[in-house]
């Protein structure tokens, strides 16, 4: 069974390898889980600058 999809805003810094490569960043989505969007945040971040989806990212600003 699934669960209830949800509306998720990041907006942050986006970090790879403990070093800040965007200031600020905004993304949305739509997820079942925190954890699955932010995968799916970071993988909307990857396609969005090009980058391939092995590239070590992560997203610690607020996500609500």
């Amino acid at each position: 069974m699934t669960g209830t999809m949800q509306f998720y805003i990041y907006e942050g810094p986006v970090m790879s390898f403990n070093k800040c490569i965007k200031n600020k960043w905004k993304g949305r989505t739509y997820a079942t889980t925190k954890d699955k969007a932010l995968t799916n945040l970071k993988a909307q971040y990857k396609k969005e600058k090009g980058l391939t989806l092995t590239t070590s990212i992560s997203l610690p600003g607020k996500l609500f």
